[in-house]
């Protein structure tokens, strides 16, 4: 399972009071915590300073790669703020995120076409939120097929088929992992991925259904997740649901987890 630690966005009071201050040591604390229990890239989100988002982006991905080896998955969906990050950041990022809409589309084709970058592929156009497994295999399937005639590898494609609150109708969480399941067996090689919190909103006891749903999605195929590596049950579930799911070898992920102490709650 790839992880995409979450906990660097501006959205968070203490984030955003870290940023304001120009603490660089608060921001490498948090981008050392997430490294060190298993994410393999921070996500970075300066989306609340509106007018000054590119200033805050290359602040917080500098800071960041000062802290911490693994790469940064660069969070906006405005382009300039997208090229602009590129231009500083080591490596290879991720890029969060591209969609159907087109002038999402159109701003950000130019920017991954041809490039090394790994692509989030929102299933997200003009016409709305897809509900329907049916929906989102639609929408990803333009996706995919339109990033690669663009010289995207398909192996950098993440496909996030868009996690939408149970709260607000109960076929939610199922026609999601079922779109998982569908697009994973239509196009080998793709990844899927997910900001899974957005299942529990409205709920009581959301890290309980966060941590069930994500083990329940990686028995459909999900391989990636934007969560908060901090939450050292559902790190632990994704390990144990990875193993059980058949995608650990020898369960030596799990054994190796075992020995890091990071299966004990």
């Amino acid at each position: 399972m790839l992880i995409v630690g979450e906990l660097i966005n501006s959205s968070r009071k203490a984030i955003k009071e870290a940023v304001d201050a120009e603490d660089a040591e608060a921001i490498k604390k948090i981008a050392i915590d997430q490294y060190e229990n298993g994410a393999n890239y921070i996500d970075v989100n300066a989306g609340t300073y509106v007018g000054k988002e590119d200033k805050y982006m290359k602040w917080l991905i500098s800071t960041v790669q000062e802290a911490v080896e693994v790469p940064c998955c660069i969070d906006s969906p405005d382009p300039k703020v997208v090229e602009a990050a590129l231009e500083l950041h080591k490596g290879t990022p991720m890029i969060n995120s591209i969609s159907l809409e087109k002038e999402r589309w159109d701003a950000l084709l130019p920017v991954v076409a041809g490039s090394d970058v790994k692509i989030i592929a929102l299933c997200m156009s003009d016409s709305g939120m897809p509900e329907t497994k049916d929906d989102r295999l639609s929408i990803a399937s333009d996706l995919v097929n339109d990033l690669v005639k663009n010289n995207v590898p398909v192996e950098n494609i993440y496909v996030d088929p868009l996690v939408q609150p149970i709260s607000t109708n109960d076929s939610y969480g199922i026609e999601f992992m079922n779109a998982v399941e569908a697009i994973m067996a239509e196009f080998p090689g793709v990844h899927t991925i997910c900001g899974l919190s957005n299942i529990s909103y409205g709920l009581p006891e959301r890290k309980l259904l966060n941590q069930t749903f994500v083990v329940m999605a990686i028995c459909k195929g999900l391989d990636s997740a934007i969560i908060n590596p901090l939450d050292r049950r559902m790190v632990a579930g994704i390990h144990a649901a990875e193993t059980l799911a058949g995608r650990d070898e020898y369960c030596s992920n799990y054994l190796m987890a075992y020995r890091e102490q990071k299966l004990s709650l």
